[in-house]
């Protein structure tokens, strides 16, 4: 990162220091840190889903670098809900201290504790509700329950002598959620009313007129297209999303099929929810995979992961015939999901590959069977109406959505100069109800490939993009030291470019005039030649194929 803003100055006492680390211009790797008096509160860390331009990439973290040096200033993490970009980080953050004390509900707890045994770690967790009023250090926390695509998803507010922060998490404005379970905007009222010094809201929907539909009215439409298809159906939706998954077997149930779970996020999650009473299975409803392959294809309905296109995911298997289950023609696909940013392509490569398996491919495109779990316009503006902020900070979106989120604030009277558009390590600093921008900290994006944490940057990328795109090509010659002629050689070698040897043949007697001009110059250096070979293939490579391959030139002197 391209630092634009100075470090900022000591932080004074009774001063509240916020520091996105992540979130911000992005959706996804939510992070967002508090500071007062020399002790940390940490809200959410998530994980960011990796574009087709991050190839090898597993997932992206928050810059945790900010941290280190503070880990034992930390006083607690609080998890607002249960979705992968505001918990996918948290064992890549235990790794650094494994004692930080987590605050969330039962069922984000429940997800962070499974996930915390697959990466064989112990947690210190503390449970809540809504309503529960918890003190850190120099941090008074209230949770307040806010309705959202997951259950049991809280907002926080955060007291200090600094003033009053409302962080909602993720939220909407169900007005008939399944659960029964709002979005407290009593709460929100009192809060208001007492006086609301900084509001970081959800950004996600922000540019979205209107309302977001109701959850509930999925359901009759899943029952609709159920009942019609006379074959399999296979409904691919977040492992997370209980009430879809609850609407689906729901919709099963009532058509006389029978459920399995498929993909192993999705059993783990809905075994979960089960256990602790946020899911309702009829008895005899769930069945295992094995035994619903084994039934005809019009007596199940297999409920599976991979609704945006993950790679690993059970969808992108079946599509890739990876899969046990194998897509067969008159089969029904449901994608009940919306698409996050970065992830069209891939839902559309398997909305096609689907098709062309003879798959009648249903999606939020031609039929309601998604609504969005974030609130859309007019929700916030009500929102912003009964809270009264004083400073409003957009949060978790990308840019156009922080813009649209700010312009909202603005219509609803808080002073423009109140507003603040910040991006990923700006740092704001909240002291008698005036917030500002004070500085700026190193922050970058921290790549995990496999077992390996932070050592992949932007040139490695660089590197995978083209051996994927454009190829790779090395070329072996072996020089005389003294003469600095070609003794064996050039030996021409190619990954993913050319089918056949031959077609380098007209580059060679380039490489050896190239050589030997060198050699007349007495240019000896491995290095020097290295750059003339390298020059001479890519000049060939790109007149005659307009391709830009990794070229690796090997010089040895012999």
């Amino acid at each position: 990162m391209v630092q634009t803003l100075p470090l900022p100055a000591k932080l004074q006492k009774d001063v509240m220091r916020i520091i996105p680390l992540g979130g911000i211009g992005e959706i996804g790797r939510n992070m967002t840190v508090f500071e007062i008096n020399g002790k940390i509160l940490i809200v959410d860390c998530g994980v960011l889903f990796p574009e087709e331009n991050q190839p090898g990439v597993d997932v992206i973290l928050p810059d945790f670098g900010y941290l280190r040096d503070r880990l034992n200033d930390i006083v607690g993490l609080v998890l607002t809900h249960g979705h992968e970009d505001h918990i996918g980080g948290v064992p890549y953050l235990l790794r650094l201290k494994g004692d930080i004390p987590i605050i969330g509900s039962a069922l984000t707890l429940a997800f962070i504790e499974a996930k915390a045994k697959e990466h064989k770690m112990s947690l210190f967790t503390h449970t809540v509700s809504e309503g529960d009023v918890e003190t850190m250090g120099d941090f008074e926390l209230e949770f307040v329950a806010v309705n959202h695509s997951i259950p049991d998803a809280l907002a926080v507010v955060i007291r200090s002598k600094a003033g009053t922060i409302l962080h909602t998490g993720d939220f909407k404005m169900d007005q008939i959620p399944l659960d029964g379970r709002l979005t407290d905007l009593r709460a929100f009222s009192r809060i208001g009313e007492a006086g609301l010094d900084l509001f970081l809201c959800d950004s996600t929907n922000a540019d979205v007129p209107g309302f977001t539909p109701l959850e509930k009215d999925i359901g009759p439409v899943l029952e609709d297209v159920i009942g019609r298809a006379k074959k399999r159906v296979i409904v691919a939706s977040f492992s997370s999303h209980v009430h879809r998954v609850q609407q689906v077997i729901d919709a099963a149930v009532h058509n006389g099929r029978k459920v399995a779970l498929v993909g192993r996020s999705m059993v783990r999650n809905m075994h979960i929810a089960s256990e602790l009473g946020y899911l309702d299975v009829p008895d005899g409803a769930l069945i295992e995979l094995k035994d619903a392959l084994s039934l005809d294809p019009s007596q199940v309905v297999f409920m599976s992961t991979g609704s945006q296109g993950e790679p690993m995911a059970v969808l992108s298997r079946m599509v890739n015939l990876e899969h046990d289950i194998e897509i067969a023609e008159g089969d029904t696909v449901i994608l009940a999901s919306s698409l996050i940013p970065g992830n069209e392509n891939a839902v559309y490569r398997i909305i096609d590959g689907l098709t062309k398996l003879g798959a009648n491919v249903i999606h939020k495109g031609n039929a309601k069977v998604h609504v969005s779990g974030h609130a859309a316009a007019g929700e916030l503006l009500y929102v912003y109406n009964i809270l009264k902020p004083k400073n409003v900070m957009p949060v978790h979106g990308e840019y156009r959505h922080l813009i649209a989120n700010a312009k909202l604030a603005e219509q609803t009277g808080v002073k423009p100069e109140n507003i603040i558009l910040a991006e990923d390590g700006f740092v704001i600093d909240l002291a008698n109800g005036v917030a500002k921008v004070v500085g700026e900290v190193e922050c970058g994006l921290l790549f995990v490939d496999g077992k390996t944490v932070g050592t992949i940057t932007e040139e490695d990328l660089k590197d995978r993009r083209i051996l994927a795109e454009e190829g790779f090509i090395s070329v072996f010659v072996v020089i005389d030291p003294r003469t600095g002629l070609i003794t064996a050689g050039p030996e021409i070698r190619a990954r993913a470019f050319a089918e056949e040897d031959h077609v380098f043949d007209d580059v060679k007697p380039q490489i050896e005039k190239a050589l030997l001009l060198a050699a007349r110059e007495g240019i000896k250096d491995t290095h020097q030649l290295q750059q003339v070979i390298r020059r001479s293939v890519g000049g060939w490579v790109s007149k005659a194929h307009r391709r830009r391959p990794m070229i690796i030139p090997v010089v040895i002197h012999g």
